[in-house]
């Protein structure tokens, strides 16, 4: 058992996040939660409606919202997977920066395409190309995941457990630097 505060996984779409956040809580013995499905239960609907109804910006301001929640000092220390565009607002990149464990989980763009190919539930691939719309949003957010990045771990063609393993020795390094 390692004493760290709270973990925050960032990455995109298909990285791994919430699957690795889910064993790293376990092997940690603390809550786990997705930013997306708070967003949902406290919306009382799913991300495609919100991004619908409210637009990006809307969905944006509830993930701002989230964050600051989760984040909140008298929390006991948990898990938190947070959505891809987490880092597209500067005042949530400057929470996350705030916190002294978060984990960039490294996806190519092909990985990201064959992990997110089934799923629909990701507004943002909706329309057009959906190789082209995970270019150039990795283009965009990658610069920005190592901006609020404590640590790194890729994932591509790594079996979950193997990277929650990789995590949590990047983990114990990053926090036997700090002292």
């Amino acid at each position: 058992m390692i004493n760290a505060p709270t973990i925050i996984l960032v990455g995109p779409m298909g990285a791994g996040k919430t699957t690795i956040g889910r064993l790293l809580s376990q092997q940690l013995d603390r809550e786990f939660f997705d930013s997306d499905r708070v967003i949902e239960e406290k919306a009382g609907a799913d991300i495609p409606w919100i991004f619908e109804k409210e637009g990006e910006e809307g969905f944006r301001k509830r993930e701002t919202q989230t964050l600051q929640s989760m984040l909140q000092d008298d929390q006991t220390p948990v898990v938190l997977a947070t959505g891809g565009g987490i880092v597209m607002k500067e005042e949530n990149r400057h929470m996350l920066k705030q916190q002294s464990l978060v984990v960039y989980l490294f996806a190519s763009v092909a990985q990201q395409l064959q992990r997110t190919s089934k799923s629909n539930n990701r507004p943002l691939l909706k329309q057009g190309n959906p190789k082209e719309t995970l270019n150039r949003l990795f283009s965009i957010r990658d610069p920005l995941y190592r901006e609020v990045a404590s640590v790194i771990v890729e994932t591509d063609s790594r079996h979950p457990k193997t990277v929650a393993n990789k995590v949590m020795d990047a983990i114990k390094k990053h926090l036997a630097a700090e002292v």
